[in-house]
């Protein structure tokens, strides 16, 4: 495979990308890049439109960067380049963690838990011994006084806004017709197809 340098502004995205790339994982790409270079090629065709490696270019546009190692796809038809896309984002989905040996590499690592991709508070309770689990678990849960008298606060007054609702909504002098129907506007709930009224 022979990997070419490519100016970024020379390449194309695609019109369609069917992986989205969320703020938090450009951040992760970024932290990758600056860690360990751009370990990848991007996938382009002869007319350098992206096929695999959108998230790595906006990646490095955002930090600035002129070029990218690049891969040059040639002879593929348009369907067959849509194939390389599709494959590309799904392949990656179907496999699955060992996780004795993502636990046994990340106890290697002992306490360096800076690694793209993960927050190093879970890693470091990946680790934790059981000591200090029980330490940290003694207090999940636990609300204080302050915030139990919010709730409680929080539930009545939504007790009194249901009951003054339930009184409108039954009061047959305002609001309804004759027969007890509500007259107003209302809306059709899109999940039960219950007229709720406003």
């Amino acid at each position: 495979m022979k990997v070419t340098k490519v100016p970024l502004a020379k390449l194309k995205k695609p019109e369609r990308n069917c992986r989205l790339h969320t703020d938090k994982q450009l951040a992760e790409f970024k932290r990758s890049v600056e860690m360990f270079g751009q370990i990848r090629p991007i996938v382009c065709d002869e007319a350098y439109v992206i096929l695999a490696g959108n998230g790595l270019y906006d990646t490095l546009v955002a930090m600035g960067r002129t070029d990218a190692d690049c891969y040059i796809v040639t002879g593929l038809s348009e369907k067959e380049k849509k194939k390389l896309m599709l494959a590309d984002n799904r392949i990656f989905d179907l496999g699955v963690d060992d996780m004795d040996a993502f636990d046994a590499l990340i106890a290697e690592l002992g306490d360096d838990l800076d690694v793209p991709g993960y927050d190093e508070e879970l890693l470091q309770a990946l680790i934790a011994d059981c000591t200090k689990v029980d330490d940290i678990m003694a207090d999940y849960g636990l609300i204080d006084d302050e915030k139990k008298v919010q709730m409680s606060d929080a539930a009545e007054n939504y007790r009194k806004d249901e009951a003054a609702r339930s009184t409108a909504a039954t009061d047959k002098n305002v609001g309804h017709t004759e027969d007890g129907q509500p007259v107003g506007k209302y809306v059709i709930c899109p999940k039960c197809g219950e007229k709720v009224w406003l």
